[in-house]
């Protein structure tokens, strides 16, 4: 007969995450934690099974990321938990709301040696707003609420709890229930802070805007449009931004973030006030484009700036970020017509794609590459773009039209979270094709979570860029020092091994075969993997040519 444990404290925290709204808990039970995995299968949570606990938190960092209710992921004690670490790291340094809940050693031998051992609320504390361990079953709804709160609230991040074995099997009072959730919701923008930014942009010649992670995250959107159209102010965005103002607004410039003064730079070169909209330090030094930290920065979000030497704010606006950029826009004077600067940048880019896609080489060069996952994909279809060399390709040249429809990360800028965030995409939106675009070297490191996929039954398409080598590293190596070391490595047969894994493997031979090859395994309803040879020969060359641009404009 089966023991009735429905008086426990993991049956508590379980009915505490369902009280959170939680609909998916990804990650791997252990010994030390069967009391709330077991008490999982009497809840409305659906368990993911992965195959390593970094691909969990990979998932639970992008499933926060993508629906701004906090992802979570959970582990045993010890090694289990210790995996998690990276994607934990990771949705803290991406502002992605987490909860990462593990096992730890018994109440009764914590304070001492034992097997297992360490003490993982130090590991976790620098890398998560808060850090935990529940000593008391009472205390569960209430450590469950902070941490949800903390993890969802402006500015996002990760939380982690740690729950000992003895505690997850106490007994729990019969009146023992989740605390109510309460919504922390926006001020309003300071009206005297609106005024004071006004009259900085009345007295601007060239002002500009960098729209940043935040503005995706809260939604801007549409309120940033209705901002550049009526100051016809241009708008680049950070990598982490794209989207956030679609690329083919005349008004739209772009990313930033390449490593090389790139052409959306000049466009900054030039400005003498910088709007930054939602914009994080963390997603690229303001030393890169305030250089001389002489040009006015206005400041929109919903916290105060960090403070750096190179973004000395002129004028703070803290509040929500549709408001404050509507109220602001009421304050200036209505302007018409985009800038010839705007348009020379905005033909540079498309110049470049353009000769791309008709580029026949084989092995596929970047922008050809670039340019036929465009047109494969929907304006609204979903691209995770792991790190390396073809996040800088994919960051400068992919046309994105809508917030989080091409997703980097440029917080912790990690390896590998690309294939398992793709599960977590597709379960965020499951009516949206999701593509995770990746470089060999990241692929290996948690293709194992293509058997997750397949199992769950949750259908989305790899695209490898095969190149043999650590792309990004061999290209830094190469502009330092005019030579590479240590990068090489050999592959497996990709496609033999997806379909090892229960995957359609599809393998590209030719240019010509690219675009077919990733619409035949969009339009299918299972997991597949498309492998194609990369010719990165291009990368030192982008770079030298944009060195040798003195001024586009």
């Amino acid at each position: 007969m089966a023991k009735d444990n429905s008086s426990n404290a993991a049956h508590l925290l379980v009915r505490c995450l369902e009280n959170e709204g939680v609909k998916y808990v990804f990650g791997i039970p252990g010994e030390e934690n069967i009391y709330f995995v077991d008490a999982l299968n009497f809840s409305s949570i659906r368990f993911i099974l992965v195959r390593h606990e970094q691909g969990a938190a990979f998932m639970a960092d992008m499933y926060g990321r993508l629906t701004g209710r906090a992802g979570v992921c959970i582990a045993t004690l010890g090694p289990g938990a210790i995996n998690l670490l990276l994607g934990v790291a990771d949705a803290q340094t991406d502002s992605a709301p987490l909860v990462a809940i593990s096992a730890q050693v018994a109440l009764s031998r914590i304070y001492k040696e034992s097997h297992q051992a360490v003490d993982l609320v130090a590991m976790f504390r620098p890398v998560t707003k808060w850090a935990e361990t529940v000593l008391r079953s009472e205390a569960i709804p209430e450590m469950v609420r902070k941490a949800f709160k903390l993890a969802q609230t402006e500015r996002p991040g990760a939380v982690y709890l740690a729950v000992p074995e003895d505690v997850e099997k106490l007994p729990i009072r019969r009146d023992a229930a989740p605390l109510p959730v309460n919504v922390v919701y926006d001020t309003a923008p300071s009206a005297g802070q609106i005024r004071r930014a006004a009259e900085v942009l009345k007295g601007a010649t060239a002002p500009i805007v960098l729209a940043g992670h935040g503005a995706a995250r809260n939604d801007a959107g549409d309120a940033l449009v209705r901002f550049a159209e009526r100051l016809s102010v241009p708008v680049a965005t950070t990598f982490m931004g794209k989207g956030v103002f679609p690329d083919d607004h005349p008004n739209a410039l772009g990313a930033l973030g390449f490593m090389s003064h790139d052409y959306v730079n000049f466009g900054f070169d030039r400005a003498d006030v910088i709007i930054c909209v939602g914009y994080d330090l963390q997603e690229y030094a303001p030393e890169k484009f305030n250089p001389d930290a002489v040009k006015k920065i206005i400041h929109i979000h919903r916290y105060p700036a960090e403070v750096d030497a190179y973004y000395h704010v002129a004028v703070g606006i803290e509040g929500n970020i549709s408001q404050s950029l509507d109220a602001l826009a009421s304050a200036c004077e209505e302007s018409s017509g985009a800038s010839a600067a705007v348009a020379r940048i905005r033909s540079l880019l498309r110049n470049e794609i353009d000769r791309g896609a008709s580029d026949n080489s084989f092995p596929v060069r970047p922008r050809r590459l670039v340019a036929d996952i465009r047109r494969a994909m929907g304006r609204q279809d979903i691209v995770l773009v792991d790190t390396g060399a073809v996040k800088m390709w994919m960051a400068r040249l992919y046309p994105t039209y809508a917030a989080n429809t091409c997703l980097v990360s440029n917080g912790l800028a990690t390896m590998g979270f690309a294939v398992p965030g793709a599960i977590a995409a597709k379960l965020a939106y499951p009516d949206r094709k999701v593509l995770a675009v990746t470089g060999d070297g990241g692929f290996l490191m948690n293709s194992q979570e293509l058997e997750t996929a397949v199992r769950e039954k949750i259908p989305f398409v790899v695209l490898v860029w095969e190149d043999g080598a650590y792309g990004l590293i061999k290209w830094k190596m190469g502009l330092e020092f005019g030579r590479d070391s240590n990068c090489d490595f050999d592959n497996p047969d990709f496609v033999a091994y997806a379909e090892s894994l229960g995957v359609k493997g599809f393998r590209v031979n030719a240019a010509a075969e690219l675009l077919p090859t990733l619409k035949r395994a969009l339009a299918g309803d299972s997991v597949s993997l498309v492998v194609c040879q990369v010719d990165y020969s291009q990368n030192l060359a982008l770079t030298k040519m944009l060195g040798e641009i003195t001024d586009p404009l």
